[in-house]
């Protein structure tokens, strides 16, 4: 058998998005060539708290050795093939345990980073890649404490991971925010009613913000500034007037509030191993209330209401160009890193710029959108004063 420089672990976690595939391929193609073996690892940090310490165990469940002929394939799609989890190490509830692991982890909430520790040493990772966003980069933050050489490269369509402008599966999130949204209008048009579009976005409005600066929609409200439903109504009102084809368009973040409302709308009470409710209902709620007030500014006729989640349609499918082109980037800026043994590290993109910083930065802040350089709260827009010198997508620098 060949000497390997040493072994190059990879893996996605949390919700899947076009860009992954394409990354995994970076990665794999340059470490095959420079001498490394590379072992992707299944279904996010869920193979490594699953796998079994023993060479006569089947563990294809949990990690697979990867060559150019798998990867090859793969990088022209969407989603990950490696498949993904919200898998937490340092809060595995005690339901989720392996049977294995039973015996020696018996609280309620667990910490098996030993156990995943452990299990990179048996793989024989000497350097390991996650993909992900902040949770996921979160432990992989905290595996480079406990000693683990880690290069992270930042992976979330609401692009809300700090230290970057650019995360994988953004820009594709965007353009079919764009083409959905656009695609509506016929609808809309048709039976000139206002059209309620809920887009993702938890804690961060850049997409609900970049597609309404494209064009896409006439209002869009956002997780950094909470709304009041009537000026909503008053506006889409006034754009629904306004239009040949007597319609308006509205964007709203999944994690956007009312005024009235003390926290975000969730689908139910069920929490992730990260904490997290599963968002969704904030785009019924408006669509209620905007149909119900229509009267108040329209000399007392209601308007009818199109309500849609665009959910899972903005994230399925195929990359666009920068979703195929940035992940062979940061893929690449990867290995760049760890040939020149530089870990602890998160790959960027800043101000056009590939670059590199600490990977505790996805720990240290919250990324969210600058409301007063770039939303006018009175018209529910965004605005802008100049483009000189800012990033692609305007507003996503954290500098």
């Amino acid at each position: 058998m060949a000497k390997h420089k040493g072994t190059i672990g990879i893996l996605t976690g949390g919700g899947d998005v076009p860009g992954l595939n394409p990354a995994i391929r970076a990665v794999t193609f340059r470490a095959i060539r420079e001498g490394y073996r590379v072992v992707g690892l299944r279904r996010g940090w869920a193979g490594l708290v699953e796998l079994i310490r023993d060479e006569k165990t089947d563990n294809s469940s949990c990690y697979q050795i990867l060559t150019e002929e798998i990867v090859d394939r793969a990088g022209r799609t969407g989603g990950t093939f490696l498949h993904t989890s919200r898998t937490r190490p340092s809060h595995l509830p005690k339901s989720v345990v392996p049977d294995h692991l039973k015996d020696d982890y018996k609280e309620e909430i667990n910490d098996v980073t030993a156990e995943v520790i452990k299990n990179l040493e048996f793989l024989g990772i000497d350097y390991l890649i996650p993909i992900g966003g902040d949770d996921t980069l979160s432990y992989g933050q905290r595996l480079h404490q406990e000693g683990v050489k880690v290069v992270a490269i930042p992976k979330t369509m609401d692009n809300d991971v700090p230290g970057t402008d650019y995360c994988i599966g953004f820009s594709t999130c965007v353009t079919r925010t764009i083409e959905l949204t656009h695609t509506i209008r016929t609808s809309a048009g048709s039976h000139e009613r206002i059209c309620i579009l809920e887009v993702f976005g938890r804690y961060a409005g850049f997409t609900a913000m970049l597609p309404t600066m494209a064009g896409a929609a006439d209002r869009c409200v956002i997780p950094e500034h909470k709304f009041d439903v009537e000026q909503l109504t008053e506006l889409l009102v006034y754009d629904r007037k306004h239009h040949p084809s007597n319609y308006s368009v509205a964007l709203i973040s999944e994690g956007a509030q009312l005024k009235e409302h003390s926290e975000m709308s969730f689908s139910d009470d069920e929490t992730d191993q990260y904490g997290h409710k599963k968002l969704g209902g904030i785009g019924d709620k408006v669509a209620a209330g905007v149909k119900e007030l229509t009267p108040k500014f329209n000399n007392g006729k209601r308007v009818n209401i199109i309500n849609q989640r665009l959910g899972y349609l903005v994230r399925c499918g195929d990359p666009d160009a920068l979703d195929s082109i940035v992940p062979m980037a940061f893929g690449n800026l990867a290995l760049d890193l760890i040939l020149g043994k530089s870990t602890g590290r998160l790959v960027c993109l800043r101000n056009g710029v590939y670059d590199s910083v600490p990977i505790d930065v996805v720990t240290g802040r919250k990324k969210l959108i600058d409301t007063g350089k770039y939303y006018n709260p009175e018209r529910l827009r965004p605005k802008y004063e100049t483009f000189v010198r800012q990033p692609l997508f305007i507003m996503t620098s954290d500098v």
